[in-house]
């Protein structure tokens, strides 16, 4: 189940959103500082609601740290002090929503649900992308070599005179990539180099012929 962390220096108003959230059915942590927070924080599904002023790390800092994380926990200012540069700044660095503590409880709620939904997709977002990257580790530097050569439209017999080894041979090593990879397209192959960020790296040099 994902989990509510409610992060705020202010105990009453703590005890007080944790029993909202709970008695509509979510699954809630209360952490009394950001540094408290973080020191427990695993990498469980989830979001985080949060106020804006706290003594020592503040909103904007937590939301910062949890940028840095692979898996960035969706963030919910809800906050008694705010101002338009401060709650744009937070927009800006990917805040699902910045909302006051007068807010109703529905605004809440669909902030919340949204945050939820958000973290869910980025995991399975994540979780694609490292399934990809360990297809990827799987080929050889040669393999490699040729893909980005596939990728940049070359044909068999271009590639073969490029690197000064048989046709038939890239042939072969193509056969083992669209394998290696599953995929079934030039196409398909391009999305996926581009989605692990291969086409930025660049191209291993072989003696031809190797």
């Amino acid at each position: 189940m994902p989990v509510v962390h409610v992060v705020d220096d202010d105990a009453s108003f703590l005890v007080a959103l944790e029993r909202l959230l709970k008695a509509s059915g979510y699954v809630v942590q209360t952490y009394a500082s950001a540094a408290d927070f973080l020191a427990k924080l695993g990498d469980g599904a989830g979001c985080v609601i949060t106020d804006l002023r706290m003594p020592g790390m503040d909103g904007l800092d937590l939301q910062q740290a949890l940028a840095r994380r692979v898996n960035m926990v969706p963030v919910v200012f809800l906050s008694g002090a705010g101002d338009i540069p401060t709650t744009v700044q937070a927009m800006r660095r990917g805040a699902e929503d910045f909302l006051t503590k007068d807010a109703p409880k529905e605004a809440i709620f669909a902030a919340v649900d949204r945050a939820i939904a958000r973290d869910a997709r980025q995991r399975a977002e994540n979780a694609h992308l490292q399934a990809l990257r360990a297809r990827f580790d799987a080929l050889t530097s040669r393999e490699l070599e040729i893909l980005r050569h596939v990728v940049a439209g070359q044909m068999n017999k271009q590639i073969a005179a490029d690197l000064g080894i048989n046709e038939r041979t890239v042939k072969l090593h193509r056969t083992a990539i669209t394998t290696k990879l599953e995929v079934h397209s030039v196409a398909e192959l391009t999305r996926v180099a581009q989605a692990v960020g291969l086409l930025d790296e660049p191209l291993p040099t072989f003696p031809k012929g190797k």
